[in-house]
C-alpha cells in the first residue's frame, strides 16, 4: 500500500517524466492534499481536544454489532457471506431503539485476502448505518476466543455454546512473532486512512482486550500479554500516522482501577495512548460506579464499550440510565440472537445447556425482530428518547475522494 506519508515524502524534484504526464501527478497531489512538506503524524489529543470532539457527538449509545447470520468477523465481511440485507434490517431495529452508534469488529485477514473488496464492503456497511442515522466505531484488533483464525467457510456453531466461532485478530502465528507484527501496518493504515475524514466513522478502537488469556483454547500464547502490548503500541502509532479526525482508544477491562499503581503494563499503556478513555464492565451498578469514579481521574470523556450480562447483574435497567446521566457512551454486548449464540452465558463452555436459557446472557432481539423482553425494550427507548436530537447537523456524507484513492493503491 502507498500511504499519504510516503507520497508526501516522494522526491518530486528528482522525478523525471514526460511533460504530458504532469497533469495526472498534479491531480493525485491535489486529491491527497500533498505538498513537498512532510505531514507530521498527529500526537495524542489533549484533554481539551477530546472534550471538544465529544461535545459535538450525539450521546454515543448502541451495541456491539454483528448480523445474526455471521458467526464472527470473517463471516460478516467475506464476500461469500456478506449479508447487507440482514444488516440493513437489523440496523433498522437499532435505529428504532434510539441507538446512535455501533461497535464493529474487523480482521486483518480480510485485508490480506482482498483489500479493495474489503474496503468496498466497509463502505457499504457505513452507508447502511448512516441511512439509519447510526455512526460506527471500528475495532482493529481483538485477543478474544479462537487464536487460529482461517479464511474461507467458517465452522458451524457448537450447539448452545457462547461465541463458539469467534476468532482472534491477529492469530497466534503472527501475534507470537514480533518480527511479523509489521506485516499488519498496511491493514491498520489502509483502513484508518480510508475513513480518516469520514464523519460516519466516530471512533477507532485499536485493540480489544489485548491481554485476555482465553482459557477455553489450549493453544493460547503464554506470553500473549507481552506480545499484544508490543503490537498495540505499534498500532496506535500506525493509526496516528494517518492523521485521523476521529479519536483512538483501547478499553481497560478488568476490575475498577481504583489504584493506578496496581494497574498492569497493558492497562497503563491503554490509558496513556487513548484520546478518549474506554472501558468494559459486566458487573452490577455499584461496580460500574466505582469504575467510573476511578477513570474520571484522567479528565477525558468516558465510553463504556462493553456491558450488559444479565446473569452477572449487569442489566440495561438501571445501568443504561446511569451512563446517560453521567454522559458516558454505552455499548452493550450483542443485539440479535444468531450464530454467535451469546444468549448463552460464558459458563456454557463448561456447563451443558440443551435449550435456550430462561435468562438470556446478552442480546436484545430474536431473529424475527421480536424482543426477548418487551419491558426492557420500552426502558431502552425511554432512555434513548432524546439521543438523536443531540446529533444536530447530522447528514449523510459520501466517502471522501481521499479514501477512494487510498483504496486504489491497496492492491
Amino acid at each position: 500500500m502507498v500511504s499519504e506519508k510516503r507520497l508526501v515524502n516522494f522526491p518530486v524534484s528528482k522525478f523525471k517524466m514526460p511533460m504530458k504526464q504532469l497533469p495526472l501527478i498534479a491531480l493525485v497531489l491535489v486529491l491527497f492534499g500533498c505538498s513537498t512538506t512532510q505531514e507530521q503524524p498527529r500526537t495524542k489529543w489533549t484533554a481539551e481536544q477530546a472534550h471538544a470532539w465529544y461535545a459535538k457527538q450525539p450521546w454515543l449509545v448502541g451495541c456491539n454489532f454483528g448480523p445474526s447470520t455471521a458467526i464472527n468477523q470473517l463471516e460478516m465481511f467475506q464476500a461469500d457471506t456478506w449479508d447487507p440485507k440482514t444488516i440493513d434490517r437489523e440496523l433498522g431495529w437499532a435505529q428504532d431503539l434510539g441507538f446512535t452508534s455501533v461497535r464493529v469488529y474487523l480482521h486483518d485477514l480480510l485485508w490480506a485476502q482482498d483489500a479493495k473488496g474489503f474496503l468496498r464492503r466497509l463502505d457499504e456497511f457505513v452507508e447502511i448505518a448512516d441511512k439509519h442515522k447510526i455512526g460506527v466505531m471500528f475495532v482493529l484488533f481483538d485477543s478474544v476466543w479462537d487464536p487460529n483464525p482461517k479464511l474461507g467457510k467458517q465452522r458451524e456453531p457448537r450447539p448452545h455454546i457462547h461465541n463458539s466461532g469467534w476468532v482472534q485478530n491477529p492469530g497466534a502465528e503472527i501475534l507470537g512473532n514480533p518480527a511479523r507484527h509489521d506485516e499488519l501496518k498496511s491493514y491498520v493504515q489502509g483502513v484508518v486512512g480510508h475513513f480518516r475524514n469520514d464523519r460516519r466513522v466516530q471512533l477507532w478502537d485499536i485493540f480489544n482486550e489485548p491481554d485476555n488469556l482465553v482459557s477455553q483454547y489450549k493453544n493460547e500464547l503464554q506470553d500473549k500479554p507481552a506480545m499484544a502490548l508490543l503490537l498495540m503500541r505499534k498500532a496506535f502509532a500506525w493509526a496516528r500516522e494517518m492523521n485521523p479526525t476521529q479519536p483512538l482508544t483501547s478499553a481497560v477491562w478488568i476490575g475498577t482501577w481504583s489504584d493506578p499503581e496496581k494497574m498492569t503494563p497493558t492497562e497503563k499503556a491503554q490509558i496513556e495512548e487513548s484520546d478518549v478513555i474506554s472501558f468494559h464492565n459486566y458487573s452490577n451498578l455499584d461496580s460500574m460506579k466505582k469504575a467510573v469514579a476511578s477513570l474520571r481521574r484522567y479528565g477525558r470523556p468516558l465510553i463504556c464499550t462493553e456491558y450488559m450480562a444479565r446473569g452477572n447483574e449487569s442489566r440495561f435497567e438501571p445501568i443504561l440510565g446511569y451512563l446517560k446521566e453521567e454522559n458516558i457512551g454505552a455499548y452493550n454486548w450483542g443485539f440479535v440472537n444468531g450464530r454467535t449464540q451469546t444468549i448463552y452465558p460464558w459458563d456454557s463452555w463448561k456447563k451443558t445447556y440443551t435449550a435456550e436459557p430462561e435468562v438470556w446472557f446478552h442480546d436484545i432481539f430474536r431473529a424475527d425482530g421480536s424482543p426477548y423482553d418487551a419491558n426492557e425494550v420500552r426502558y431502552i427507548k425511554s432512555v434513548t428518547r432524546d439521543a438523536k436530537k443531540k446529533r444536530s447537523g447530522h447528514s449523510s456524507l459520501e466517502t471522501p475522494v481521499r479514501g477512494e484513492v487510498l483504496a486504489a493503491f491497496s492492491e
